[in-house]
């Protein structure tokens, strides 16, 4: 049993690879005109690139297409002042609805950080908030799509996605792995789960973050 999970483990490394390297070049028409479109509509930066934690807690760079307004983090809490209440910019809104900002995660997928199934990725900053039963999530690269995102996507809570991405990986095979794909093209194209903006107060039930985390989070705001 240890050896066809460990096989598998291989051929799915392999398929990824593989796959994200030919979806690149086949692609590579839609990624320029999307590249494009994002760059048109307000002159800011195409990528939106942030950190984020990988297989056994290792960050790396995740690579998507911006779809949220120049310095949106620091408009967090002043939706009030922005244009339509939203820091989500039109071409943004269709992008995120139709998935196709994730496209790019294809380059952390041949890059080895990702794979096309798996956990999603997190922020560092959620890593202390963590159980040890929890942060067994990390046993698996990310993916850009996982048994959570097909299951509820952004409207589950927070500890059930990551219920879910332990159950994943205690019962990983590559047939699931079919079936995880197949089921993200249907929430793709239906929009299903998602959310344009950040909704932590509704799914967030970890545990509070550490006092001196807290600290740090607020020092780095005021900086």
């Amino acid at each position: 049993m240890k050896f066809v999970r460990s096989a598998n483990l291989v051929i799915k490394g392999i398929f990824d690879r593989l796959v994200a390297a030919c979806l690149l070049v086949l692609l590579s028409p839609v990624l320029v005109v999307l590249a494009v479109l994002v760059y048109l509509q307000d002159r800011g930066p195409v990528f939106f690139l942030q950190t984020r934690l990988g297989k056994d807690e290792k960050p790396f760079t995740i690579c998507k297409f911006r779809t949220m307004i120049v310095n949106a983090d620091r408009l967090l809490n002043q939706k009030e002042k922005l244009k339509n209440g939203s820091r989500i910019t039109p071409i943004g809104a269709w992008m995120r609805k139709t998935s196709l900002d994730e496209i790019p995660q294809l380059f952390n997928v041949v890059r080895g950080e990702m794979s096309f199934v798996g956990p999603r990725p997190v922020l560092p900053e959620m890593l202390p908030r963590l159980t040890v039963e929890q942060r067994k999530r990390f046993r698996m690269k990310p993916g850009i799509t996982g048994l959570a995102t097909v299951s509820g996507r952004n409207l589950l809570k927070w500890s059930r996605r990551i219920e879910l991405d332990n159950q994943y990986i205690d019962n990983f095979h590559l047939g699931k792995d079919l079936v995880i794909l197949l089921k993200t093209v249907r929430v793709a194209l239906t929009g299903e789960g998602v959310v344009l903006d950040r909704n932590s107060g509704d799914v967030d039930d970890l545990a509070p973050a550490p006092i001196e985390q807290v600290q740090s989070n607020s020092d780095r705001q005021a900086a």
